[in-house]
């Protein structure tokens, strides 16, 4: 299969050792190539006055103890790290500041990753990109300036890079896939593009592929009824395999641009034409 699969499990974990692991075995067993995690330090991504506010959670009655409890610590990202080792598939995060960015760096991740909401932090991308590995960059909420300024700063660095198409709304509408924003991006940038999809369902990132994505990501959860703002635009167990066997079939499909008589043609060709004086 041509596209590289992310099975995004963001902060769906709830801040359950078990239920990442579950997470991370679905998307080992539906055959993806990778799953990604969210980092962020708390006090630098949120001010006091929003940490302070109130918010009820399974964690208690503020916004910080909300934000804390969804957060992994070291501890639970060494527990990543070995147990993706173990299970064969590669983990990486989106970092939401530059102490979370260099956090994430003591760990032999292979790629990297520029959350939508961070394509504008000028800082961040610096470091990301000096660390020269291969970066999905999502475009979601941004203008084609933007994501100029961005492909800059990586191209700059000399470091490799794709550009995910992306749409920032949980749960997407379908009249705002826009999809076909992917070959402008591939026209303008000459690099490859992906999707990041937020949608219900499995159909628009099925046509994502089938019209060239390079790579696919997708929020996965055991259950879209659980706590966590991402849920409800996550795929759950049996939608990801679905959607995996899908695109398998789809990447078959797509076969070569050369037209030519399938040998399974043959023999129905010889007892259907008759009139053979062309």
């Amino acid at each position: 299969m041509s596209v590289f699969v992310i099975a995004e499990i963001g902060i769906n974990h709830n801040g359950s050792r078990d239920i990442t692991e579950k997470l991370i075995d679905a998307a080992v067993d539906a055959g993806c190539d990778a799953v990604k995690f969210q980092k962020r330090t708390i006090e630098d991504v949120y001010t006091e006055e929003d940490l302070d506010r109130d918010r009820d959670s399974p964690w208690g009655t503020t916004n910080r103890q909300q934000k804390q409890g969804l957060e992994f610590d070291k501890e639970d990202y060494d527990f990543i790290n070995d147990y993706c080792k173990g299970a064969g598939i590669e983990w990486f995060a989106s970092a939401w500041d530059l102490k979370s960015q260099k956090f994430l760096n003591q760990y032999d991740c292979k790629y990297n990753k520029v959350a939508s909401a961070l394509l504008t932090y000028r800082e961040l991308l610096e470091e990301i990109a000096s660390q020269k590995k291969h970066t999905f960059i999502s475009t979601g909420m941004s203008t084609l300036d933007q994501i100029d300024k961005a492909v800059k700063i990586f191209e700059d660095a000399g470091c490799s890079y794709e550009l995910m198409h992306c749409n920032s709304t949980y749960p997407m509408p379908v009249e705002d896939a826009n999809l076909k924003v992917m070959h402008t991006l591939q026209k303008r940038y000459g690099c490859n593009v992906g999707y990041s999809g937020h949608e219900s369902g499995i159909i628009i990132s099925c046509a994502a592929v089938a019209i060239g994505a390079s790579s696919l990501e997708r929020h996965i959860t055991l259950d879209r009824s659980m706590y966590g703002s991402d849920q409800s635009a996550s795929l759950e167990i049996g939608g990801l395999k679905r959607m995996m066997e899908y695109i398998r079939d789809i990447s078959v499909a797509m076969g070569s641009p050369e037209k030519k008589v399938m040998d399974t043609e043959v023999s129905i060709a010889e007892k259907l034409r008759q009139y053979n004086t062309l």
